[in-house]
């Protein structure tokens, strides 16, 4: 989108709406700076906690994270989204993350414990069942949380060969293929039990990945293997600089473009954590606060960071120091259940 020969930018906020939320908000980046403005919302979904853009930004997908879940598209037009088409049955619980891999959308489903594929039709919509639905099995030793499989988060690696899924319930990441619509699981990698894994973040040079723990305030830096699908975990560092007073619960992780830092949100805490990348090792720099409370997501984009703070309802935006790589608040946009912030 141009005005003026100008790159207009958008972002895309999710939301619950079984919390109050608005569906999906569509807002405007300021040209010269991350500022949020917003612009329109459209509700026709329940609960589009996640969403991803389509290459070149003209089809956004959404999650619907309910019981029965579903994913959905829509068309980006300048200032507003149109549903294209109907919603489809993920045939799994509770949707929570997808992606788009092999001309497919995958969601990974936590009630149910599963990853889905929906083929994409030439024109970017759905089509009007899914291709596969790769069921997970194991458990973990927390007993509440980890009695079965819960599929977090679900991604292509960066060469594009392999579907990288992440199971919290079952302490481990799956390594998967996708042949004509078709799931298969390559090679399944064991974390530490109880870790309770959320999401993964490659580096940008291909060879490193890392995890981000829910059910302890972790993170765990990976060697990754594009040419055998191999994920080889290699330390575990605390998200925090000291042990938590109360709740500590990870949630997203995002790697900068060039390399040198990481950011993890963490709800309960309410802050946000910069990583420095040494070699295959992690080193916490500092944390700062969120801004709000719950950051459910966290986003990075063209030097700045953006919390989705699902509690007290807002997103907001740092200012990242390219030197140090610690954020500096510079506002927030009210958005009641915020879940998601895409950038486009």
């Amino acid at each position: 989108m141009t005005d003026g020969g100008v790159r207009r930018r958008r972002a895309f906020i999710g939301s619950f709406t079984a919390a109050g939320g608005p569906g999906i908000v569509t807002a405007a980046v300021a040209a010269s700076g991350g500022a949020l403005t917003a612009l329109s919302s459209v509700d026709g979904v329940p609960d589009p906690s996640y969403l991803t853009l389509a290459p070149g930004g003209g089809l956004l997908y959404a999650v619907s994270e309910t019981s029965e879940g579903a994913v959905a598209a829509y068309r980006v037009a300048e200032d507003r989204l149109e549903r294209a088409g109907a919603p489809v049955p993920v045939d799994g619980q509770g949707p929570t993350h997808l992606s788009l891999h092999a001309g497919h959308v995958l969601t990974a489903n936590y009630g149910s414990g599963s990853v889905t594929a929906v083929p994409l039709r030439p024109d970017g919509t759905l089509a009007d069942a899914p291709s596969a639905v790769l069921q997970h099995t194991g458990s973990g030793p927390h007993t509440r949380r980890q009695q079965g499989p819960h599929a977090h988060q679900v991604q292509p690696d960066p060469s594009g060969r392999w579907a990288v899924s992440v199971d919290l319930g079952t302490d481990s990441v799956r390594v998967c293929v996708l042949t004509e619509g078709e799931l298969t699981v390559h090679r399944e990698i064991a974390l530490r039990p109880g870790s309770g894994p959320r999401h993964l973040v490659f580096h940008p040079d291909g060879t490193r990945a890392y995890v981000v723990n829910e059910l302890t305030p972790t993170v765990t830096a990976c060697h990754w293997d594009a040419e055998d699908g191999t994920l080889k975990p290699l330390t575990e560092t605390q998200v925090l600089p000291a042990a938590p007073a109360g709740d500590a619960y990870p949630s997203g992780i995002v790697a900068a473009p060039d390399g040198r830092f990481v950011w993890i949100a963490t709800r309960g805490e309410d802050v946000l954590s910069t990583f420095a990348v040494e070699g295959e090792e992690l080193r916490l720099i500092g944390t700062v606060p969120c801004g709000g409370h719950w950051p459910r997501a966290l986003t990075e984009s063209e030097g700045f960071l953006y919390a989705a703070n699902e509690r007290s309802g807002d997103v907001t935006w740092f200012a990242v120091d390219p030197d140090t790589g610690l954020p500096r608040y510079e506002g927030s946009i009210e958005v009641p259940a915020a879940s998601c912030v895409v950038l486009g």
